[in-house]
């Protein structure tokens, strides 16, 4: 049976258990119990498959993993605890020390602090270069690189790498690409059927989609996924919890209609701040004006929710324009179905060194906007406020 996309994030992944019930169940278990010393043996071992422990198996979590998994095209996928678990996760899976990372300088602050700060000290060297540019990519590869990084549209200022070019330089050199595919999800890019070798989410955000959960999941093959990252998870236990992955399948159920909805608040909203006297510049793929307009047009089915944008004035008035809002959400999350704001430079990236800050190009004036779903007039009027105050600060 062959599904469309919207039955697929409905349907998939989920067989009823013998209570009949209609929406999927939880299992809040620690654990399974055993019918003999006999099969709790051959579970421990492999020999039979089954749910053994929580932190590795799960009914409700592995639901999840198979409906993220048909939409994201991958054949396999494994939950995790949050996004950062995610990666790191892959990380630890995949590289050891002495291996060599060329990850992209737009990504979430975190992930830079990961490559940068921890991997390092277990002597994983990690190279940051331009998202846009296949060329320093190519440059960067050196004899032991095993992984190339990126976040595709970036965060914040909605970069678009191409990774066409990218998964072939990766190929070329027996290395994997990774794509953060948080911003777009499976219901506007499938990076694996571009040619990137795994996906990871920070289901956190759109995968929810209402601000309710942490997890975070990795999906792509099996074989890489079962022998080197679950291996890891099982171990190491960064495990997704069996009622966020409840909460998750919900927000599947409706995520390719909310992000048609998001892609088309944001575009109408980033043509608003286009035309807006008191801003500077506005970063959003989906106008013709964005550098990657064409790529992004090719490689997604739609643009997303993120709109960032700079006003003059620096932190002062950025930060008058955050405070003025009303009703817009003040927080770092994104993918919500409410609107939310966020001054990049001193919370998502504020770990980031103002140096790499200035490489990425995220300056003190960039506001972040993850567009709900509210009355655009009302996201317009909230944003019209601040505005106002950042010019006051001029």
């Amino acid at each position: 049976m062959i599904w469309g996309d919207d039955t697929i994030g409905l349907r998939a992944g989920w067989e009823r258990t013998p209570e009949q019930e209609h929406s999927e169940a939880i299992f809040p278990t620690s654990s399974f119990s055993f019918k003999s010393a006999a099969e709790a043996a051959a579970r421990f071992s492999g020999e039979e498959p089954g749910n053994i422990y929580s932190r590795f198996t799960n009914p409700t979590v592995r639901a999840f993993e198979k409906r993220l998994a048909a939409m994201e095209g991958g054949e396999r996928a494994i939950g995790t605890a949050s996004g950062m678990a995610a990666i790191l996760a892959v990380c630890m899976g995949l590289l050891r020390s002495g291996d060599h990372v060329i990850c992209s300088l737009g990504v979430f602050g975190t992930t830079t602090s990961l490559f940068a700060n921890q991997l390092s000290r277990f002597g994983i060297e990690t190279t940051f270069v331009s998202p846009t540019d296949v060329a320093a990519w190519k440059a960067a590869i050196e004899p032991n690189t095993q992984l190339l990084f990126v976040e595709t549209p970036s965060n914040p200022l909605t970069d678009v790498s191409d990774i066409g070019a990218l998964a072939d330089l990766a190929h070329e050199n027996d290395a994997r690409l990774v794509v953060d595919n948080c911003f777009c999800t499976p219901a506007l890019q499938r990076p694996l059927a571009l040619g990137a070798d795994l996906v990871t989410h920070s289901a956190t955000k759109y995968l929810d989609g209402q601000g309710r959960c942490v997890g975070g999941a990795v999906v792509g093959d099996a074989k890489t996924l079962d022998e080197q990252i679950f291996a890891f998870l099982r171990t190491a236990g960064p495990s997704l919890s069996p009622f966020n992955a409840w909460v998750f399948l919900k927000g599947l159920e409706t995520l390719n209609l909310r992000m048609r909805a998001h892609s088309e608040q944001a575009a109408a909203l980033a043509q608003w701040l286009v035309t807006h006297p008191a801003v500077e510049r506005v970063h959003y793929s989906g106008l013709p004006s964005h550098p990657q307009h064409a790529l992004a047009a090719a490689q997604q089915s739609g643009f997303g929710g993120i709109v960032s944008f700079e006003v003059s004035g620096g932190r002062e008035a950025a930060w008058a324009l955050v405070d003025a809002t009303q009703m817009l959400s003040i927080t770092a999350n994104l993918g919500d179905v409410r609107s939310t704001i966020t001054h990049p430079a001193s919370t998502t990236h504020g770990r980031v060194s103002a140096e790499q800050r200035a490489q990425m190009g995220i300056n003190e004036g960039l506001i972040r906007v993850s567009v709900g779903l509210e009355d655009l007039a009302d996201i317009c009027e909230d944003l019209e406020r601040g505005l106002n105050a950042a010019q006051a600060k001029r």
